[in-house]
């Protein structure tokens, strides 16, 4: 799913809206999956303690952080070079949670982690591009989106090491997020892009906040549950350029190299070498 945002991106910033009005428009909507999805599972889940806010604020920081990093990446440098800065989250994400939460630094893992970022190297064909000069900042950035990215992951574990649901911690986090996005929010571009045509605009904006940010962190908050934040971040950081070059494909007919298809079959290798139980023979 978080794959899939470039579309949403693209459609959106070529109708005229603006990087953090784009941002309000995410977080905003968002609000309305997860309030149904805690009214329909325990509405229990919006209770909070004063204590819990702290990290949620530092979740908040971190969401945002993110984006806005990660799309200054994209649009300074090769959208191949910024996928790959992104990619090396796990590394940070090891490192900090070997530190924070005692989490073992396997060989298995730091198998799996060169195997998946060799292959988001090879999937984004940054190797068969001529990078030329690039701009410190938009590189800096890149680096920056995936600092934030592995904060998030360890501060959610954090959260929910301490009781607090999935659902709460994104609920909270995204409504500090939009209340802060407001001031620079442009109105006007969403009034202009709603016009084209309501009906369609609109849908298109609740897939956009759902597909490309809701639904995604639900699931990768969710799967913290049932794994530790190193393995969590390999997962990701694999799966994100996967999709996008499948997307690529289908919607804007972009070809993969033979390189770019090695990407993929080292990405699955290190998807299946993860997903497979210790417990069990092979």
């Amino acid at each position: 799913m978080f794959g899939s945002s470039g579309i949403f991106v693209r459609t959106l910033t070529q109708n005229g809206i603006g990087p953090t009005t784009l941002l309000f428009l995410r977080f905003s909507i968002a609000i309305v999956p997860i309030l149904i999805a805690i009214i329909a599972a325990d509405k229990n889940l919006f209770k909070i303690e004063l204590k819990d806010i702290p990290l949620f604020l530092v979740c908040s920081i971190c969401i945002i952080g993110l984006n806005l990093c990660y799309n200054h990446s994209m649009n300074t440098v090769p959208l191949s070079l910024a996928a790959v800065l992104l990619s090396i989250a796990p590394i940070y994400v090891l490192i900090i949670a070997y530190f924070m939460f005692g989490e073992k630094i396997t060989s298995k893992k730091l198998i799996c982690m060169i195997l998946a970022i060799t292959g988001c190297v090879l999937m984004t064909g940054i190797l068969e591009n001529d990078l030329g000069n690039l701009p410190l900042f938009g590189i800096l950035s890149g680096i920056g989106a995936g600092l934030f990215w592995a904060s998030y992951l360890i501060a959610s574990k954090k959260s929910i090491k301490n009781g607090n649901h999935t659902f709460t911690i994104l609920f909270y986090s995204i409504i500090f997020i939009s209340i802060a996005l407001i001031p620079f929010t442009d109105f006007g571009e969403i009034s202009g892009f709603v016009s084209i045509d309501p009906v369609m605009t609109i849908i298109f904006l609740i897939l956009h906040s759902t597909f490309s940010f809701a639904l995604p962190y639900i699931f990768s908050t969710i799967s913290l549950n049932y794994m530790d934040s190193g393995t969590s971040s390999i997962f990701l950081s694999g799966a994100e350029p996967f999709a996008a070059l499948i997307f690529g494909f289908l919607i804007y007919s972009e070809i993969p190299t033979p390189l770019m298809f090695c990407g993929f079959i080292l990405t699955i290798i290190a998807m299946m070498m993860l997903s497979k139980d210790d417990s069990k023979t092979s």
